[in-house]
């Protein structure tokens, strides 16, 4: 008879120690070793293969086209649908909307005509049930089971024959004949493995919600990002209604694809036009306002940086950033001082991306080190003008991917005038390119030169 086996397994990487330690010698986490109790299982029998060899160009490829949700922002970075047998994990800070998302996912699977099942493991029947209502999300082929045994979901899928299956969470599933916690390392990466297996097998869509950890990275064994097909990371600050959807891994498409939704009392809205919506209340004529068109993903945004400059009375002075990076802050803080004798060392320095937007990528250097010069010396940037370039160390300008795009989205939205790197592409018709290639030059076209 098999005896029971102590192994302290890592949180993070999975990986078996025989004894506890403090960090772990697979991935190098601190304090990530959690006891648990194995059981090994007696050796399967050996099964026929469930598949024939065939040339690879003769492979099928009709049952893996993928299909609509009903959710345009959703499709679109899944790169048209789900895909029939394929499994996806939906990832998010708690409270983010991930429930709210998968919900009116299968809502619109369930209006299309196919078989919609929801395994709810967190809240009770009764509170889907009135979410469904509030989201307008009732439909007579979506069903809802309250579950956490991954024997009786799988009993329940083999009973409906759902086309969608969404399980909400996957930390909340346990299989009864392994001896450890619901949500242990252990536990994920076997429920998982079960409902990959049946998704395959059946040609089911499967999606998992999970939990996140507090860097913001998918909980759970790391061989759960390996086992799905499709990695996604629903994003957002909870005080704005912006949200972010984005493919952190998709083995049938584009990973660059970013659907942006708006959190309203109906549910997810759809954003088709976020530029519209970052622009809508700008003021015009501040100082430290400047707008820089971005990239996410294959989406062109633009976006309003704004900075504040206040004198300090702290020895050592505020440097406050929500939005943008605060070591680029820094950085074009110091090029400013060397390169174009403006000063901060005595003041307080905000800085902020408008409306819940993320500006990160060197493109936004040129629109936020403006923006900081206006708020010093408080002289408005042209209204109709954005910035876009990023800054080198010694005050030169470099140019960034993807300038037509940017400045075709700058010159749809009406904005005039751009300021580029030398070494940008042509102009776009409607859009005066002014050409810098200094730091000092682009202050200079602005009026923001000491």
């Amino acid at each position: 008879m098999s005896k029971v086996k102590v192994v302290f397994r890592c949180a993070d990487c999975g990986a078996a120690e025989p004894k506890w330690a403090g960090r772990c010698a697979a991935c190098g986490a601190w304090n990530s070793l959690t006891e648990e109790v194995e059981q090994p299982r007696s050796s399967p029998a050996a099964i026929p293969a469930r598949d024939q060899v065939e040339p690879i160009a003769e492979v099928d490829l009709s049952q893996w086209e993928p299909v609509g949700t009903g959710v345009a922002e959703l499709d679109r970075v899944l790169g048209g649908g789900l895909v029939p047998g394929s499994v996806t994990v939906c990832g998010g800070e708690p409270g983010i909307g991930k429930s709210t998302l998968l919900l009116q996912a299968a809502a619109g699977v369930a209006g299309q005509g196919d078989t919609a099942l929801y395994v709810t493991g967190e809240e009770s029947k009764a509170q889907v049930r009135m979410r469904a209502e509030r989201l307008g999300a009732l439909r007579p082929r979506l069903l809802l089971v309250s579950e956490y045994s991954i024997g009786n979901v799988l009993a329940h899928v083999a009973s409906v024959e759902p086309d969608l299956l969404i399980v909400d969470s996957i930390q909340t599933l346990h299989d009864p004949e392994i001896p450890s916690a619901p949500g242990s390392v252990v536990q994920v990466r076997e429920c998982a493995s079960r409902l990959v297996q049946e998704a395959k097998a059946r040609g089911m869509s499967v999606v998992l919600v999970g939990h996140v950890t507090k860097d913001g990275g998918l909980a759970g064994p790391r061989t759960l990002e390996h086992l799905v097909d499709t990695v996604l990371s629903f994003e957002g600050d909870r005080h704005h209604a912006l949200r972010v959807l984005r493919a952190v891994k998709h083995r049938f498409g584009s990973t660059l694809e970013v659907g942006l939704f708006e959190m309203s009392e109906q549910g997810l809205d759809g954003v088709p036009d976020p530029s519209e919506l970052f622009l809508a209340d700008r003021r015009r004529g501040v100082a430290g306002s400047v707008v820089v068109p971005t990239i996410d993903g294959q989406r062109p945004l633009l976006v309003e940086v704004q900075a504040l400059v206040a004198p300090s009375p702290l020895p050592t002075p505020r440097r406050s950033v929500q939005g943008v990076d605060s070591r680029r802050l820094a950085l074009l803080l110091a090029v400013l001082g060397r390169r174009a004798g403006i000063w901060c060392n005595q003041h307080d320095v905000y800085g902020l991306a408008v409306g819940g937007a993320q500006v990160v990528e060197p493109g936004g250097d040129l629109a936020l080190a403006l923006a900081l010069a206006s708020a010093v010396l408080d002289r408005p940037v042209p209204e109709d003008l954005v910035a876009v370039g990023e800054v080198g160390l010694a005050g030169e300008l470099r140019q960034v991917g993807n300038m037509p795009r940017r400045l075709a989205e700058a010159a749809r939205m009406g904005f005039r005038r751009a300021i580029v790197p030398f070494t940008s592409p042509a102009a776009t018709d409607g859009l005066e390119v002014i050409r810098a290639g200094t730091l000092s030059e682009a202050l200079l076209a602005v009026g923001c030169r000491p």
